[in-house]
């Protein structure tokens, strides 16, 4: 299985520290059990390291949908960057134009409403939800052809004196079934193979709903090109 995985936690750390610092944003790469006097949309836009998410929520008209009873992995704003990026160099392949760009009004607003709910899942799924074989869920767009989320928790060793391990909030775009659970995982396609991100901060507990913030490595909507 080859899967996208954060676990070099030290270098994510020393890499984000600054920016998370003048952010007034906790990014501990793991757990972060707190309760905030604001809803989910309030939250986010309390942080600037949410800027461009919030950006995208409010174009897609989706502030009420974000602040109803659903688990929220949230992208930061290097992942946004990173996807606009990439579906820029997209553009200047296809169209020979190195001055065009993707910008974040340039996705039709339907399009852009059902790519921010692929992180959306019903319900507050916390850590106490969660376990290290996870569950397969439907995003609030509903039922893709091929496609599942699944949440779980992966354990990784943790180099502390008095932990031997971490368990760390997991999100996955799985297509098709689960490279994890597959008798030759290595001849499974590059385009069919699953894509996993590690959870930077995991557990902010608003009075709407339930927020994770996804690595900031994570690219907006799982592009990987």
């Amino acid at each position: 299985m080859k899967q996208i995985r954060n676990i070099c936690i030290a270098l994510l750390l020393v890499a984000s520290f600054a920016a998370c610092k003048k952010d007034n944003y906790k990014n501990d790469q793991g757990v972060h059990i707190a309760k905030v006097n604001m809803t989910t949309y309030e939250y986010l836009k309390s942080k600037p390291i949410f800027d461009s998410l919030v950006y995208l929520i409010d174009r897609a008209g989706l502030k009420d949908a974000v602040n109803g009873n659903v688990t929220f992995f949230a992208t930061t704003n290097y992942g946004v960057e990173a996807f606009l990026a990439a579906r820029t160099r997209r553009l200047i392949g296809q169209t020979g134009d190195e001055n065009i760009k993707f910008r974040m009004d340039s996705m039709p607003v339907a399009q852009l409403k059902d790519s921010i709910k692929i992180y959306m899942i019903k319900g507050q799924l916390g850590r106490e939800q969660m376990n290290l074989d996870g569950v397969l869920y439907d995003s609030e767009v509903g039922p893709l052809p091929n496609v599942k989320f699944l949440v779980k928790l992966e354990r990784v060793k943790a180099y502390a004196n008095y932990l031997s391990y971490v368990d760390y909030v997991t999100y996955a775009k799985i297509i098709g079934s689960r490279d994890d659970q597959s008798a030759n995982p290595d001849q499974i396609p590059q385009a069919e193979k699953d894509i996993s991100y590690i959870c930077q901060t995991s557990g902010i507990i608003t009075t709407t709903g339930i927020i994770h913030v996804m690595d900031g490595r994570h690219r907006f909507l799982f592009n990987n090109e």
